[in-house]
């Protein structure tokens, strides 16, 4: 066999990694054939392929050394440059092959550098003007080109101009169809998408599929309901978009249905329709469906999966039970990856286990595996819900100094945080004043949200200014720092806010909390319209509340109530908050000994967790509340948080 033959198969064989294409290169020198295009062009293309920034960086000196790049070698740099985290570079060497005197741009030139300026997302001249060249060079009508513009305009959010490079095209394919029917969808032209889809000469699935992740992303979920019940036929990508779509638009019970009818059409779910349903149980809290979709898994052979095994971890950490968790990371049979280590760190971290998350680090240090930014934000959290201010100082230095990552905004509001749960409200200002970067909303937001804990009124009226000025329309703000005025007892500037926001049209975002009762998912919201369940809910709470006042002596905490009301008033608004609803409802439906699992949008008040200590010492059942913030595990009328959140 000649050595070009054998060189051939080498590099069909071997795998695209920068380290495998350096050793490829130097056999080309070897042999003498490293001037020869077709095999310079087969190793530029192994490098261009590879994901890696240093092998991209091989790839433009590997193509500035070769003495007379062809088209085709040009086409491979502009097609990675186009994929790179700098995608308008790739318009640089198609400018070089537009001028060269003897090469000429083909129709894989022209795509790749559209497809530069679409990964951009932004239009600017250089998208106008490589169009207008594509029509000199007689490649507008082209389908390949056709197509890539009408994605570039998509891109770009230029509806009108995708839509009429279609309408001019004279024979668009199912792909122009498709890509066109996608444009219309990320103009928010719904209409015309469904128009296109219905005027389609032939639709194959993957047309099917477009317009059910279209009606998704758009939040159309009735709609894609409906195409999806239209469909002829179903892969793989059509259930998971629709058990991840539903999911993420928080219609869980609608996931659970698709993802139970998947199975019993007697189709092997996949790995992304799996972790979407388990996405769907850590954001609902169902707790029992998330452990019967782990023997599921474990029956059919999918823990050996890295992802599914990462998604039953944040699933169960989500549902309130970390220890089933950390079960599920430590019995991992497959490699871990970094993903499930932050994970877990993560896990540990919303529970309030702050030194169990860091001896966890430290064992990824060990395990050879390097931490990366979010693996420090998950710690950071950890320490400010554990009051590990010094050891969460230490990590934040760490990340800079021995791991060299730059510090994200979110690791400076993890820092503010930190300090301002430890009622250190002083350095935590002087840390927003001394940062590097400019201190976003969130961060400043951050604080004042301590303040309101602590009850600083002087450091919470400087920090609302300052957020006036950044986000004036922001009724969260208005809530924080009302909440201060009124722990304070000052009625008028209380009544002040209200005005303000009454004037605005500002509301308050309202509570809601979930629970999961044999298998099915019940919502409470305050204040909501009476149904059968709510009223049911509010009988037994009626009956509880009164048990804890007779036999704990039990008074409301009315002090953080926003209205200068009646006594009698406020006691009856702080025991209507969803959770105690929520936590009613689970009396009086489950069995005793049962765990009540409930989700809620906002931070725990006071009050309320007072009152889930009371209610788990008196009736003798644990609770677990995940807030907007973190866990409470309450038990024997204790909370896990030790009062500190």
């Amino acid at each position: 066999m000649k050595k070009e033959e054998v060189l051939v198969s080498l590099m069909n064989k071997c795998s695209t990694t920068l380290k495998t294409s350096k050793q490829i290169h130097a056999h080309l020198y070897v042999t003498g054939l490293h001037t020869h295009p077709f095999f310079f062009g087969k190793l530029l293309l192994q490098c261009a392929t590879s994901i890696s920034d240093h092998a991209l960086q091989y790839t433009l000196r590997l193509f500035h050394h070769f003495p007379n790049p062809d088209t085709f070698m040009y086409n491979t740099l502009i097609r990675s440059l186009s994929h790179s985290p700098t995608p308008l570079t790739s318009i640089q060497p198609f400018i070089h092959l537009l001028r060269h005197p003897t090469l000429i741009p083909d129709s894989f030139s022209f795509a790749f550098a559209l497809k530069g300026v679409a990964n951009y997302g932004f239009l600017k001249r250089q998208g106008i003007q490589l169009h207008s060249q594509a029509f000199r060079h007689g490649l507008e009508d082209h389908i390949f080109v056709g197509t890539t513009l009408i994605s570039m305009y998509a891109e770009c959010g230029c509806y009108g101009s995708a839509r009429k490079v279609f309408e001019e095209m004279s024979q668009p394919n199912v792909v122009a169809w498709n890509a066109v029917v996608t444009a219309c969808f990320r103009g928010g032209h719904m209409e015309g998408a469904w128009d296109l889809f219905q005027r389609m000469p032939i639709r194959n699935l993957t047309s099917w599929n477009v317009m059910l992740a279209g009606y998704v992303k758009g939040g159309e979920l009735g709609f894609a309901r409906r195409v999806f019940s239209e469909m002829p036929m179903r892969d793989d990508v059509s259930w998971s978009t629709m058990i991840v779509g539903f999911a993420q638009g928080g219609s869980f019970d609608d996931s659970f249905g698709l993802f139970r009818e998947l199975l019993r059409e007697g189709i092997r779910p996949s790995e992304v329709s799996l972790t979407g349903v388990l996405s769907a149980c850590a954001q609902a809290g169902a707790f029992e469906f998330g452990k019967i979709l782990h023997g599921f898994m474990e029956k059919a052979g999918f823990l050996c999966i890295v992802s599914v095994n990462n998604a039953l971890i944040d699933t169960y950490s989500k549902c309130g039970n970390v220890d089933m968790a950390k079960m599920v990371f430590q019995n991992m049979s497959v490699v871990k990856c970094i993903v499930s280590w932050t994970s877990m760190i993560a896990a540990f971290a919303m529970h309030g286990r702050g030194d169990e998350a860091i001896r966890l680090f430290h064992e990824m240090e060990k395990s050879g595996v390097t931490p990366d930014g979010v693996t420090f934000i998950s710690l950071l959290y950890a320490c400010s819900h554990s009051g590990l201010v010094d050891q969460g100082c230490a990590l934040f230095s760490k990340m800079k100094d021995l791991y060299e990552i730059e510090p994200a905004i979110e690791h400076y509001g993890c820092m503010v945080d930190l300090y301002g749960r430890a009622a250190r409200l002083q350095e935590a200002y002087e840390f927003i004043c001394q940062m590097p970067i400019s201190p976003n909303a969130i961060i400043w937001r951050t604080l004042l949200g301590a303040c309101s804990i602590h009850g600083n009124i002087e450091l919470a009226e400087l920090v609302k200014a300052r957020l006036a000025e950044m986000d004036p329309n922001n009724s969260s703000d208005h809530v924080l720092l009302s909440n201060v005025y009124a722990v304070a007892g000052k009625w008028k500037d209380v009544a002040g806010i209200r005005r303000a926001m009454i004037e605005k049209s500002m509301k308050k975002t309202p509570g809601w909390s979930m629970i999961e009762i044999d298998k099915v998912i019940y919502g409470f919201v305050a204040g909501e319209k009476p149904n059968e369940v709510t009223e049911e809910a509010h009988d037994k709470l009626r009956e509880i509340m009164l048990k804890l006042r007779t036999e704990e002596g039990y008074a409301p905490q009315v002090r953080s109530v926003l209205h200068d009301i009646e006594e009698e008033e406020k006691e009856d608004s702080v025991s209507k908050h969803s959770e105690k609803l929520a936590a009613a409802f689970g009396i009086a439906k489950l069995p005793k000994g049962r765990v009540l699992r409930i989700v809620k949008n906002l931070r725990v008040c006071g009050d309320c967790h007072t009152v889930m200590k009371l209610i788990s010492k008196v009736y003798q059942v644990e609770i677990i509340v995940r807030d907007r913030n973190r866990f409470h595990s309450f038990k024997d009328g204790f909370c896990s948080c030790r009062d500190y959140w």
